[in-house]
């Protein structure tokens, strides 16, 4: 299969690397210092589950590039999803399909204003990894896994065979039957990654400590609440889920937002925290852990820009 990479960073890189060691046509985006190195020494990813390296790698700067693709997958940074399809929209392959794997609950609905529906899946993933120097992509942790879906719910034979594609890439990967619930479910336990950038502090120092962990808990009730509020099929015990998924972290790890934060890059705060506070305004639901930490990361945004 032709598949296009929208951004190699931890994500793009890493699944990219898988499905073009299982034999598929890649091809990554990428920009300045990263992209020259892969293209003069390919595409490195050191991994416990194994290291790869893509040698030579297919990678562009330009969008028209992809136009051929037969899948893409939206690797990139939630506040680009939007300008990337505006631009994408008028190369790309009428029957590609698209899958967003971003952070938050907004990527689909963004891509559903610039292409037909039917071409848009619903999707996400959970992993640690970064960029650990040009054309070099190093993944720490718990096991990389996909999940995806139609936004319909229903199953179809497109996403079965993609599931198929993903499991012989060995990438645990699967098709989910509510997408919806399986984003909303991410979604409640990345809002805890601004916490730990105003803290300056890890998962595991999060949470061994009583009062932070009580902010935690609290940042989670009220993600469930609004979602619960904005119809979403969340089981009832999706809090405490959380808490314990929390704590299988590795204890020394941080989030891609925490670690944009605390240096001085843009963040993804507004497809977070910022979410949430929006739509509790507009549920009439109130979210203070949630305002409070989205105040401090806008803060500490503010100060790191002067």
């Amino acid at each position: 299969m032709k598949i296009g990479i929208l951004g190699t960073g931890g994500v793009g890189g890493y699944f990219g690397a898988k499905l073009a060691t299982a034999g598929h046509s890649v091809k990554f985006l990428a920009r300045g210092k990263h992209l020259q190195a892969m293209q003069e020494k390919g595409l490195l990813v050191k991994s416990g589950k194994g290291d790869m390296l893509i040698h030579p790698v297919s990678a562009s700067d330009h969008l028209a590039d992809f136009a051929n693709s037969q899948l893409i997958i939206f690797a990139c940074k939630s506040w680009q999803v939007e300008p990337m399809a505006k631009e994408l929209k008028n190369h790309l392959n009428k029957d590609a399909l698209l899958l967003p794997l971003q952070n938050g609950v907004l990527a689909s609905e963004e891509l559903n204003r610039h292409f037909p529906k039917s071409n848009v899946l619903g999707g996400l993933c959970m992993i640690f990894s970064k960029i650990t120097a040009a054309g070099e992509i190093t993944h720490m942790g718990l096991e990389p896994v996909i999940k995806f879906g139609e936004q319909d719910k229903t199953r179809s034979q497109r996403c079965v065979s993609i599931e198929k594609m993903l499991l012989d890439a060995d990438i645990k990967a699967t098709l989910s039957d509510d997408i919806e619930v399986n984003l909303w479910q991410k979604f409640i336990a990345i809002c805890l990654s601004a916490y730990g950038a105003t803290m300056n502090a890890t998962y595991g120092e999060l949470r061994e400590l009583p009062e932070t962990r009580t902010v935690l808990e609290e940042t989670v009730k009220e993600v469930y609440a609004v979602g619960k509020a904005k119809g979403v099929n969340l089981p009832a015990d999706t809090v405490d889920k959380t808490m314990s998924f929390v704590d299988s972290y590795p204890y020394d790890v941080r989030s891609s937002l925490a670690r944009d934060v605390l240096e001085s890059k843009p963040s993804e705060i507004e497809y977070q925290n910022g979410t949430v506070v929006r739509f509790g305004k507009e549920l009439g639901i109130k979210t203070p852990y949630n305002q409070a930490v989205y105040a401090a990361v806008k803060m500490m945004e503010q100060k790191s820009q002067k």
